[in-house]
């Protein structure tokens, strides 16, 4: 199994913008062969002092696949150049973690 975890910065107030993008192009995603979770994340509230929030422009796209070759099938699939092609002028930033279990 891979494990990703997106790490996407909006521009200073397009969050919303962005995630209603990625919310529209989700089943396609979780059609995806291979596909296992698939969502976005937003800083929880009310956790207290022990928490590092990512802050109002930041959501992280938290991922499981069955293996690194449907996450390679991911990242090359039509739907999600579509997805970068409209969200590209409001994304800040873009850091990508893939992790496999230890």
């Amino acid at each position: 199994m891979i494990h990703v975890v997106a790490i996407i910065t909006a521009k200073p107030g397009q969050r919303e913008a962005i995630l209603k993008e990625f919310r529209a192009n989700m089943p396609a995603v979780h059609a995806e062969k291979g596909c296992i979770e698939y969502g976005p994340t937003v800083d929880a509230e009310g956790m207290g002092g022990f928490q590092a929030k990512f802050g109002p422009d930041t959501f992280v796209v938290i991922e499981k696949w069955a293996s690194a070759e449907a996450l390679k099938a991911h990242a090359a699939a039509p739907h999600m150049a579509a997805y970068a092609a409209k969200t590209k002028e409001r994304i800040a930033s873009r850091v990508i973690h893939v992790l496999q279990p230890a």
